[in-house]
């Protein structure tokens, strides 16, 4: 079994990864450096925002899960901050790159 990086590590990865490849991101709320759930909103050309949290998939493998509503900018902003209000160690990370969702996948995927 490989050690887990820390949730610091791979949203700083995903941040400068997503800039250097001429996307976007930025940490909306910073969560614990070390074992924090890691919210991810995904979008391309600012449109249609979906909420994906890294976890663990029915294979028992970290995996990419949808979260919450998608495509309403307001519902997904109103859902990550009633997520923080209940858990202050989220991290909540935007991301805009085309094909969003494989990006991030490719980034923090790690296990």
């Amino acid at each position: 079994m490989s050690a887990r990086l820390a949730s610091g590590a791979l949203v700083n990865a995903l941040v400068r990864r997503a800039n250097a490849e001429g996307g976007f991101a930025t940490v909306l709320a910073k969560g614990d450096a070390t074992a924090g759930a890691i919210l991810i909103v995904a979008q391309e050309r600012g449109k249609d925002p979906r909420l994906l949290e890294r976890g663990i998939g029915p294979d028992g493998r970290t995996a990419l899960i949808s979260a919450g509503p998608a495509g309403e900018s307001q519902a997904v902003t109103d859902y990550w901050i009633r997520r923080r209000r209940s858990d202050p160690d989220l991290w909540v990370v935007e991301v805009d790159i085309a094909a969003a969702e494989r990006f991030v996948a490719e980034t923090i995927l790690t296990d």
